[in-house]
């Protein structure tokens, strides 16, 4: 799967109820769940010697699990729960009637579009395991790295810009429909100033 070394394979399933059991979850929470997915099965275990590369530091090998989901429109709370309650570095294949995209959670839920699932691959890039793990992060989030930027950095700058230039869209609507000329240009004159600080971002 994904394009991954054989050496890497597994198909080793991940009972739902085993989760329920180890993490004492409650009913409602063990229901967002049984809504969203209908199955887990761990297909890949990514380790430094499988692939031939150094130990990271902080990252010493991540597993692919394929999430069959029950509908396209699932909740991201519901696979950020999975994320958070293994402890594990996870790349997730979330699958909807031949339909796949990827997913993982570094700081947030990052993820793909859509493709056909035969579509699907990651490339597994870096000298060891710690910046395998990144680019895999980087490439699921598309993130672009400035230069003298960490990836923690990168996420809240880029997540900093996306909330200025929603609040401009906001603005710009509120500025359109605003009939007194007062009103507008305070609207407009706000809309400059964020203009300012997504450019100096």
């Amino acid at each position: 799967m994904l394009g991954l070394p054989k050496s890497t394979e597994l198909s080793k399933q991940l009972p739902k109820n085993a989760i329920y059991a180890k993490f004492q979850m409650n009913t409602a929470e063990k229901a967002k769940i049984d809504a969203d997915i209908s199955r887990i099965t761990i297909v890949n275990e990514v380790t430094a010697a499988k692939i031939h590369i150094a130990d990271g530091e902080l990252v010493k090998s991540f597993f692919v699990l394929l999430v069959a989901l029950k509908r396209k429109d699932f909740e991201d709370k519901t696979i950020i729960t999975i994320s958070k309650l293994i402890p594990q570095n996870m790349l997730l294949v979330l699958e909807f009637d031949g339909e796949a995209k990827l997913a993982t959670y570094h700081t947030k839920l990052m993820q793909t579009e859509w493709k056909p699932q035969e579509d699907l691959s990651i490339e597994l890039k870096g000298l060891n395991m710690d910046a395998v793990w990144e680019n895999i992060i980087v490439q699921i989030g598309g993130i672009m790295i400035a230069q003298g930027n960490t990836l923690d950095e990168q996420i809240a700058v880029d997540e900093q810009k996306a909330k200025l230039q929603k609040e401009i869209s906001r603005l710009e609507k509120l500025a359109r429909a605003e009939k007194q000329p007062k009103k507008k240009f305070d609207l407009v004159l706000k809309m400059k100033e964020l203009k300012k600080e997504l450019e100096r971002i």
